[in-house]
């Protein structure tokens, strides 16, 4: 088998991918420190202990449901309101495992499914950078969600285990760490002007939605806007280029 076959199989070897996935996730962890400490100061001055958050961020491992679940948490915990929530705001995660769907071929199923565990908006984004440029191996892959399943579970246990001293983090404007983060991916995500349409449909939708609708559907309305924009903007495939393709 060539050096380049290698290279590119999915089952190949790992350390080298893992390695450079674990690299590229390592400078997002510095807003995972700020934004885990955060979601730990909530989730304790609400009244839950360092076992169960660390708990709910290893189960969980979403950070606004979370965020969202510890606002609506109340003593005893009211499960239906809490999961109907929790899946309302991870509707997104559907159409982002569509997206990513096309550069897992070749992952074996538990590679996959164990992928779109970990899958979150951050590794997700730079699994999708990489794809565009070379095949996605579960190495890389891993490498990047691995370091950043860790370190949320990390430091939202210590946020709430220290959350006694940090009163109002939005004081020290702590709670614009991953909205900074979001705005730094968008770049790297931007393909021109074909870009416009389905971000420009995606913002509207979800501001429409945050100032006319209750909750948080606002999330799940402009992920929808903006991937049937993005799906009636593409043109379809000449029949020339379909046979090409095929």
């Amino acid at each position: 088998m060539s050096k380049e076959t290698m290279a590119v199989r999915p089952g190949g070897p790992l350390g080298g991918d893992f390695s450079a996935g674990t690299l590229r996730i390592l400078p997002l962890l510095v807003a995972v420190v700020v934004y885990g400490l955060l979601f730990g100061t909530l989730a304790a001055q609400k009244g839950l202990s360092p076992l169960e958050t660390a708990l709910m961020s290893a189960i969980v491992f979403a950070g606004a449901s979370q965020f969202v679940a510890v606002e609506i948490w109340t003593s005893p915990p009211a499960v239906v309101l809490l999961g109907a929530t929790a899946l309302m705001v991870n509707l997104r995660h559907v159409l982002m495992g569509a997206a990513l769907a096309p550069f897992l071929k070749g992952w074996s199923r538990g590679q996959v499914y164990g992928g779109l565990f970990f899958m979150a908006d951050e590794n997700w984004a730079f699994a999708l950078q990489r794809s565009a440029k070379t095949p996605l191996t579960p190495g890389y892959y891993f490498g990047l969600a691995l370091p950043l399943y860790a370190g949320w579970i990390a430091c939202t246990t210590l946020g709430a285990i220290f959350g006694g001293f940090l009163q109002d983090p939005a004081r020290y404007g702590l709670d614009f760490a991953f909205t900074a983060v979001f705005l730094t991916l968008l770049t790297g995500l931007w393909k021109g002007r074909r870009s416009f349409l389905p971000w420009g449909a995606a913002a509207l939708a979800a501001v429409a939605g945050h100032l006319f609708l209750p909750g948080v559907w606002y999330i799940a309305l402009g992920g929808l806007a903006g991937a049937l924009v993005g799906a009636l903007a593409t043109p379809l495939p000449k029949p020339q280029e379909q046979a090409d393709a095929a």
